[in-house]
């Protein structure tokens, strides 16, 4: 487990506070009328400005709303200790930010990726249930990699790239990758996607690819949905665990 890291706000320069600068306004522009009222409304909720927050700031307003603290590490970190963190209603988050020669494109996730985009809906209820349930599942199966797969195509095609689209209400975004992605947030809701209703059946059974823009969207009515579907999901990941783990303690059922 990451242990003992923290942000140190007096080490952001002139030069990072520009970067959170253009990016915050960029999106807010944007998503104004493409994300959904939930992450608008969490926006203000959490108190982000175009100045990077303070993660002591944003923890303070997330143990007054839904309990849950930003615990800040490196950069990836290894899939069981995610997952373990979510179970504890804690969100890893890194605190480097991209450079300003880099606005539009990363190897990997920043800190305005993991603060603007997944932040703000710390602060909903619901969309925090159905987060830490995530957490839940991936500590109760961490020895079953193919559950785990399951988990890992759940959490890309809804707290990642999800989409919205409430009852006689346009589509709107709610997922992180795209909230803080300026091509994505335009590309996601054009005629040029494939989009599909909301199955958490067939989401756990399609892959994807990290390396490009998504093709591949699929559309929730409500976060109660998602939260919901894992009940409906889990029969199927316990039938998993019982092969693999069967397998395992007695090679021969593998034959």
């Amino acid at each position: 487990m990451i242990r003992g890291m923290r942000q140190v706000y007096s080490d952001y320069t002139d030069e990072d506070q520009a970067v959170w600068k253009i990016l915050f306004d960029r999106q807010m522009k944007q998503l104004s009328r493409m994300a959904d009222e939930s992450f608008l409304k969490a926006i203000d909720t959490i108190g982000f400005t175009d100045r990077i927050p303070d993660f002591d700031e944003v923890n303070v307003r997330l143990k007054e709303t839904t309990g849950w603290k930003i615990r800040v590490v490196p950069g990836i970190i290894e899939e069981a200790d995610f997952f373990k963190l979510l179970e504890k209603k804690e969100f890893p988050s890194s605190t480097w930010l991209r450079a300003m020669n880099s606005l539009d494109y990363l190897s990997e996730p920043d800190m305005f990726h993991d603060a603007f985009g997944h932040m703000p809906l710390l602060t909903n209820e619901t969309f925090c249930s159905f987060f830490r349930q995530i957490g839940r599942l991936g500590v109760q199966y961490a020895d079953v990699p193919e559950v785990l797969t399951c988990l890992g195509r759940l959490y890309w095609f809804t707290v990642e790239f999800g989409l919205i689209q409430r009852d006689d209400e346009d589509l709107k975004i709610y997922g992180a990758g795209i909230l803080s992605s300026s091509g994505e947030s335009t590309f996601s809701l054009s005629e040029r996607p494939k989009r599909k209703a909301y199955d958490v059946f067939e989401v756990v059974r399609t892959d994807f690819d990290n390396t490009v823009i998504q093709e591949l969207y699929f559309v929730i009515n409500s976060f109660e949905e998602i939260s919901n579907s894992l009940v409906e999901l889990e029969p199927m990941l316990e039938e998993i665990a019982t092969k693999i783990r069967g397998a395992i303690a007695d090679p021969k059922l593998s034959l």
